[in-house]
Parts: structure tokens; C-alpha cells; sequence
């Protein structure tokens, strides 16, 4: 596991399972929201944002989170592992609520700073309709490449911590420890 993608819907924890991955197994992480968002929610444009992700597929080793569906195609071409979080819709509905209580009138740690955490009804009903209408598009991506790529998918955030909880076993028995 040296080149992650993490994916899944917004709320659904992405950006903290990237950052602790990160630290777990000293990886360079990158958030896509923080590369397409400049101070004051002004977006890059989309050629630019692919060849920022191009310039960080190129290296040895890295994780990225999130899901910009014009380039996924590009990080699933480079990475050697997914990881999906495909949470229910009400827990990621749930998230972004919290996360929005959370960073009120601050910049969250995935975002550019200038970014103040805010939510609108656009970004609810897209969260809202993920399972719906992006879901089925990148689980079909992931089926393609499951044979050359290692695939994690976890339904809950129970799930989730287990795998973080089953790398420091992984990590302790490589390294000698019990």
C-alpha cells in the first residue's frame, strides 16, 4: 500500500481516513478538495486540477482523498489500492451535518485556508442522491480494475477502524513485535 485512493461520499469521512492513514503508514497525503479550492470557495479549472493530480500520480508514493469524478479514471490507473467508503446515506448525511457544527465560521484541516466549512441545499441533495446517481458509476470502475488493484470497502465507520485497527497488527509483526 503505497499509492491510496480513498472515495466515497461527502460525510462519509474521507479526508480523517486519508490523514490517519497517513501517519499509520507515513505516506504523503493529499486532499483534492484542498488542490480544486482556492480562498473563498473559488474553484480552479479542470484541466488544472488534472494536472495537479497527474504531477502527484507520478510519484512513488502518496494518498489521495476524494472523489472528482473527471479524474478518477486517472488515480484508479495509478493506484495499487481503493478504499470506499460506502456508508448508508442518512451516515453521511449525518456527517456533513456535524461536520458543518463542527468547523462553524472555520477552515477545516483538508481544505485551503479561506475556505470557511458552509452547506449548502446543492451540496445536501448531492450527498443525498450519491448512492443513487454516483454509487453505481464507481463501483462499476472499481469492479473493472479488482484484479489489479487491491480493494477495500467498508459499509460503517465500525468497519473502518477495524482496518486502521488491523494495520497496527500489521505493522508490529513486520517490524519484529509481537
Amino acid at each position: 500500500m503505497k499509492k491510496i485512493i480513498v472515495i466515497g461520499c461527502g460525510g462519509s469521512g474521507k479526508s480523517t481516513l486519508a490523514r490517519k492513514l497517513g501517519i499509520k503508514l507515513s505516506l504523503p497525503v493529499h486532499h483534492l478538495d484542498r488542490l480544486f479550492w482556492q480562498p473563498g470557495w473559488v474553484s480552479i479549472d479542470k484541466e488544472h486540477m488534472r494536472e495537479l493530480q497527474e504531477k502527484i500520480v507520478s510519484g512513488e508514493e502518496w494518498i489521495m482523498d476524494g472523489n472528482y469524478g473527471s479524474t478518477l479514471d486517472l488515480r484508479l490507473a495509478a493506484c495499487d489500492t481503493v478504499i470506499y467508503l460506502n456508508y448508508p446515506t442518512w451516515r453521511c448525511l449525518y456527517g456533513i451535518l456535524k461536520r458543518r457544527f463542527h468547523y462553524r465560521k472555520k477552515t477545516r484541516p483538508d481544505m485551503t485556508e479561506g475556505c470557511n466549512e458552509r452547506l449548502n441545499w446543492e451540496f445536501f441533495r448531492w450527498v443525498a442522491r450519491f448512492q443513487k446517481v454516483q454509487a453505481p458509476v464507481i463501483q462499476k470502475k472499481i469492479v473493472a480494475c479488482e484484479h489489479e488493484k487491491t480493494i477495500y470497502s467498508f459499509s460503517s465507520p465500525k468497519q473502518t477502524e477495524a482496518f486502521l485497527q488491523s494495520l497496527d497488527k500489521v505493522k508490529l509483526q513486520s517490524s519484529g513485535g509481537f
